[in-house]
């Protein structure tokens, strides 16, 4: 029985230790099943899936967290130009606003305080200085809009559109120089208004079904009878900006049926910018989203005809919008969402924490009645957690990193953490919140909630597609390195891949196996963890 056990175990290891009898006997029916199952990756699917990088959420998949990692990042901190901008123009901004005026009589901000933003370069905050910005960090974007956004959405909105997926950020990582010394001075005072065009009546947050195109071909321009362009035809619609905009960023999938590019017909989905008076671009009647005062509509453009150096990047560009849309909006969910979310979180927290000790019933302020103590204390700790949340991002931001999980994460938690605040000080504010007035402080908020949940990928979406699928595919060690080798055109170097990654991947679970096993029997008493006495159980627990 013992030589028959030292035989299995030998023959075991025959097999585990050498790669090519471990391939043949093992791996390839591994290989072939899940090849067979897995569905082939489009261009666009793949763009979207390593938008980004991975950064502290990485750790999480570890099983052994690098503390060091988060712990030692800097702090998000405000620069001396920074903070005087918020002590002066923001703060003289925010005494301008009055969110009843603009949503009730006016629907819209009051031309002063338009005339305002521009001078000041509100549009400007992430345009660097060379071309006329402000060139703020990520962390003052992140509080500039948080501070607007306690005193008014729809100013809130107005100036964070420009300056997260807008022509600004895309020239600046993509665009050429041409465009940038045009454009970005222009954008920066307010010049021109801009708007990105991307969503349509087909095709919402699966943007990649668009219908939207471009052909390439020879037109007529500014005299010039042969200019090789795109002839465009689209329609967009829920633009913010979109009725004011001076400059629409447009998608749309191009085609190149005369080659007159290159060899491939189907280029792919393109960005360009395009002036708002161009012929054949038409700007449809306002939305009301909600009611709120934001300006937001629909456009479209009818054999539309602009010259191939309007692409986004000049034609070395074309085709390549998916990839630029997704980089883009992998840093910049991290931003504006999360910071009017914290704006309003702060904002509900002060007012109704002041509405619970001035109004009393049964002789008692309302803040005195537990009942009431429950939400408030609830609003405190999940104002405070997101707060938290969104400085660590913008300090990550800040130190180079592109969380595309993480921003994915803030977005969605930081938003729905904002609706349950607002739930919970419609509880304690009753009958003052249900009437609208210039004295009900809540209720424009409690309207627009749903504004913030839907745009920028739909909360469901996000949480499902995004934090549970990207997440657990670029964040784990292994899982996307065997879906690249799964994928992978010649089937014997797939093989090959998935096999060298494969076996460290079942150790990698076989380890953390273990080690739960045995952190849930020890608690994780001997693991080695940082922070003070007060702090490290909470370490403890995380690992």
């Amino acid at each position: 029985m013992t030589t028959l056990a030292i035989i299995v175990v030998l023959a075991g290891l025959a097999v585990f230790g050498v790669p090519p009898l471990r391939r043949r006997l093992l791996s390839r029916l591994l290989f072939d099943k899940m090849r067979a199952s897995l569905p082939p990756l489009s261009q666009t699917e793949r763009e979207a899936l390593e938008a980004g990088n991975t950064w502290w959420d990485a750790e999480l998949f570890t099983g052994k967290p690098d503390w060091p990692k988060l712990l030692d990042l800097p702090a998000a901190r405000l620069g001396e130009a920074e903070q005087a901008f918020l002590d002066g123009p923001v703060e003289q901004l925010c005494a301008m606003l009055d969110d009843w005026d603009i949503t009730h009589n006016r629907r819209d901000l009051p031309q002063q305080v338009w005339d305002f933003i521009k001078r000041h370069k509100f549009c400007g905050i992430i345009i660097p200085q060379a071309y006329g910005g402000l060139e703020f960090s990520e962390f003052a974007h992140s509080q500039i809009v948080m501070k607007i956004a306690s005193r008014s959405t729809t100013a809130a909105v107005t100036v964070m559109v420009p300056n997260s997926l807008g022509p600004a950020k895309l020239l600046l990582a993509y665009g050429s120089e041409q465009q940038k010394n045009h454009y970005l001075p222009r954008l920066a005072d307010g010049l021109e208004i801009p708007a990105f065009a991307l969503t349509g009546p087909q095709a919402g947050s699966d943007a990649g079904a668009m219908p939207d195109n471009g052909v390439v071909c020879y037109g007529e321009f500014k005299g010039e009878r042969r200019v090789l362009g795109i002839r465009l035809n689209w329609e967009k619609r829920y633009i913010t900006l979109g009725p004011v905009a001076t400059v629409l960023g447009l998608a749309f999938k191009l085609y190149d049926p005369d080659h007159l590019l290159g060899e491939q017909e189907d280029i792919g989905i393109t960005l360009a910018l395009i002036p708002t008076d161009t012929a054949g671009v038409s700007i449809g009647r306002r939305h009301f989203p909600l009611d709120s005062g934001f300006q937001n509509g629909p456009n479209w453009g009818r054999d539309v005809f602009i010259p191939i150096d309007w692409i986004i990047g000049g034609r070395e560009q074309a085709g390549q919008g998916w990839k630029m849309l997704m980089q883009s909006l992998a840093t910049g969910r991290a931003i504006s969402l999360p910071a009017l979310s914290v704006g309003a979180a702060k904002y509900v927290s002060r007012h109704c924490g002041a509405y619970a000790r001035v109004r009393t019933q049964f002789n008692l302020p309302l803040g005195a009645f537990e009942g009431i103590e429950e939400p408030l204390a609830r609003i405190a700790g999940l104002t405070y957690l997101m707060d938290a949340a969104r400085q660590v991002t913008c300090a990550a931001l800040d130190d180079g990193q592109r969380p595309a999980v993480i921003s994915a994460i803030l977005k969605y938690q930081l938003t729905e953490g904002m609706r349950r605040i607002v739930n919970d000080g419609m509880d304690i504010l009753g009958g003052a919140g249900i009437c609208l007035g210039p004295s009900n402080f809540l209720g424009r908020l409690y309207q627009v909630i749903p504004v913030a949940i839907t745009v920028e990928g739909a909360n469901i979406l996000t949480r499902t597609m995004m934090i549970f699928g990207q997440g657990s595919v670029r964040c784990h060690p292994f899982v996307q390195r065997e879906m690249d080798a799964l994928n992978h055109p010649d089937p014997r170097r797939g093989l090959a891949d998935f096999d060298a990654v494969l076996w460290p991947h079942i150790r990698f679970f076989l380890n953390n196996l273990a080690r739960g096993f045995w952190y849930g029997l020890s608690g994780a008493g001997l693991a080695r963890l940082p922070g003070s006495a007060r702090t490290r159980r909470y370490y403890r627990q995380l690992t």
